[in-house]
């Protein structure tokens, strides 16, 4: 029996479907998978059965509910949608929110849920604040994890006073330097076991080892950097 991708696909559908059912039966809750096949089967069972696009659409919105399904999954199923087979045609038939019944989920996968209070950002950390200026012709955008005595050469700031600090912003964020435009920024000391690897290369090791610290202040002169 030679199958079409298509057949093949709603074969996979019914018997995840089927899969559901049984579980269903069982009382066990659904998984986002389970509900999603339960649903898709059932639509495109009812547009090859003759009914309208309208019933389908109601019907579906009413097989599921909250209860029926683990936490979460109502949040995840936004809408299903299927390609389904009618007399005159494939129509693609979506029903939104299918497994919503008014009710809120107590959970929502993904949700971040935070602790009361303020949260202070690098708390207890030494800080310096530097001025610097942009000397390119392009932005230079620096990150939030990059060691600031390294950054980019076109950069005129006090290097040293940069040596063993990052920028004091949130993980993952980062400042834009435009040219010819001097700022001020405020560095906060790095935190962990303070080694540096990789970065320009002109620290290799730990930042509280004097000569590892000696022998970057060198390779920053000798490679041009600016204000080292």
């Amino acid at each position: 029996m030679n199958l079409s991708p298509t057949e093949l696909e709603r074969l996979t559908i019914f018997t995840a479907a089927e899969h559901a059912r049984r579980l269903r039966v069982r009382g066990v809750k659904l998984s986002h998978p389970e509900a999603v096949a339960l649903l898709a089967d059932e639509m495109l069972l009812a547009a090859r059965c003759g009914m309208v696009y309208e019933e389908i659409v109601n019907m579906a919105a009413k097989l599921l509910t909250p209860a029926d399904v683990e936490p979460g999954v109502p949040t995840l199923t936004e809408f299903v949608a299927v390609e389904a087979n009618f007399p005159e045609g494939t129509k693609l038939v979506i029903v939104f929110r299918p497994i919503a019944d008014g009710q809120e989920d107590s959970e929502i996968p993904g949700e971040i849920i935070a602790a009361e209070g303020e949260i202070a950002l690098n708390a207890d950390r030494e800080r310096v604040e530097i001025e610097v200026l942009n000397t390119g012709d392009r932005d230079i955008q620096v990150r939030s994890h990059a060691h600031f005595f390294e950054t980019n050469p076109a950069l005129t700031f006090d290097r040293r006073a940069s040596f063993g600090f990052r920028l004091d912003v949130a993980s993952g964020s980062g400042i834009r330097f435009e040219p010819g435009i001097s700022r001020k920024v405020t560095l906060v000391a790095m935190a962990g076991d303070r080694i540096i690897h990789g970065q320009g290369g002109l620290t290799r090791g730990r930042l509280d080892d004097p000569e590892i610290r000696t022998k970057a202040f060198e390779a920053a002169r000798q490679r041009g950097y600016k204000g080292a």
